[in-house]
């Protein structure tokens, strides 16, 4: 906000306002999830890359990413086995690709252990028109129905 007020002070009034309309709605956001989030009966989910850190962070959230456990490519018998034992474990019904990375050990992964595949956006592309805050919302989301919420 200060930036582009002092990069265009004749609209600054129109820059605060969007600002604190941004920072309200996002919020309202993250007290609606932190509540349902706390609520649910699991906490862990699987992505393909562990892009969600902060999230989890911020949420009490617990994730396994398909990347890491098979940082060095395609992933053998026994890493693709321990992985299946932990969405088990877990409870785990939902496995989330990102949409700009193959879905392909993620749907293995998938298969193995009864889950479905869903899109879950890294804010890396913008090919669905989706703004900023959409994206959160659907993220969010889904990832609070494959814990066991109720949307």
């Amino acid at each position: 906000e200060a930036g582009l007020a002092k990069a265009d002070p004749a609209n600054q009034d129109y820059y605060s306002k969007n600002c604190g309309e941004f920072v309200s709605k996002l919020e309202s956001l993250y007290s609606e999830y932190d509540q349902k989030f706390k609520a649910v009966p699991k906490k862990s989910f699987v992505t393909g890359h562990a892009a969600f850190g902060y999230l989890c962070r911020d949420f009490g959230l617990q994730q396994n990413s398909v990347e890491d456990t098979f940082a060095e490519g395609e992933p053998s018998a026994q890493q693709l086995a321990e992985l299946v034992k932990y969405c088990k474990k877990n409870q785990v019904t939902t496995i989330f690709a990102e949409e700009m990375a193959s879905p392909e050990v993620s749907k293995t992964l998938a298969d193995e252990v009864g889950a479905k595949v869903e899109t879950i956006y890294t804010i890396e592309s913008a090919e669905d028109n989706k703004d900023y805050l959409e994206r959160v919302e659907s993220n969010l989301g889904k990832i609070y129905a494959s814990l066991g919420g109720k949307t």
